[in-house]
C-alpha cells in the first residue's frame, strides 16, 4: 500500500546505522542511505516526535545454517554514525538481536511516548528493518517503510523485503513523501 498517512504521534526508528555495519559490503551505496535516514531524523526532531538510534552490539544464540558471529567487536563497531547527528532527545536501543523490540526497552518507550505508528529505515532491509517492523505490526503499531533510505547486503532479499513483506506489514514510501506529510504537504506526499 502507497503511503497515505502519518500519525500525529509518529516515531522514527532507525535500524543499524553504525560503523560496523555500515562498513559492511551492501546492495546499494551506504552513504546516500546514511544521508536519507539522517535528513528523517531532522524532520522528526524538528516536529519533536521521537527518534530511535537503534544499535546492534550482538546476536542471539542458537544455531543456524549460515553462522554469524561477530566474536569480540572492535572499538567502535557500535558506534552510530557520526552523520545521524545524535540528539539528547533521541532515544538510543542496543539490541543482540535482529528486531529492535526483542529484549530491549523499545514497547514499553514508545508506548510511554503516546505512539502510535513507526517510520522505519535502516541497514540491512531483510533483516534489521524487516524483523522490527514485523514486530511492531504484532505490537499494534501502524508501520511505514522508508524504502529508499534502507539497503540490504543482498540485493534479492532487499527486493523480496520492499516488494512482497513490507506491502503486508504497513505503507512504503520515500522519504521526500513522508518529509511532505510531516510538514503537512500531502500534495507533495502523493507524487
Amino acid at each position: 500500500m502507497a503511503l497515505t498517512a502519518l500519525d500525529p504521534r509518529s516515531a522514527l526508528v532507525v535500524i543499524d546505522l553504525q560503523n560496523g555495519i555500515v562498513a559492511m559490503p551492501t546492495a546499494a551505496p551506504v552513504a546516500p542511505i546514511v544521508q536519507r535516514a539522517a535528513a528523517l531524523a531532522e524532520a522528526f526532531r524538528r516536529h519533536r516526535l521521537p527518534v530511535v538510534l537503534v544499535n546492534v552490539a550482538g546476536i542471539a544464540p542458537g544455531r543456524t545454517e549460515q553462522s554469524r558471529r561477530l566474536g569480540e567487536l572492535p572499538p567502535g563497531w557500535t558506534d552510530l554514525v557520526p552523520e545521524l547527528n545524535r540528539q539528547p532527545t533521541d532515544h538510543v536501543v542496543t539490541k543482540h538481536s535482529w528486531g529492535a523490540f526483542t529484549a530491549t526497552d523499545l514497547d514499553g518507550y514508545l508506548k510511554a511516548q503516546g505512539v502510535t505508528q513507526l517510520v522505519i529505515a535502516g541497514v540491512s532491509t531483510s533483516i534489521g528493518v524487516e524483523t522490527t517492523a514485523r514486530q511492531a505490526y504484532e505490537l499494534g503499531f501502524n508501520v511505514t517503510l522508508a524504502i529508499d533510505a534502507m539497503t540490504d547486503t543482498n540485493s534479492d532479499a532487499h527486493a523480496n523485503s520492499v516488494g512482497r513483506i513490507f506491502p503486508r506489514l504497513g505503507e512504503t514510501g520515500s522519504i521526500a513523501q513522508i518529509i511532505a506529510l510531516l510538514d503537512g504537504t500531502p500534495s507533495a506526499a502523493a507524487s
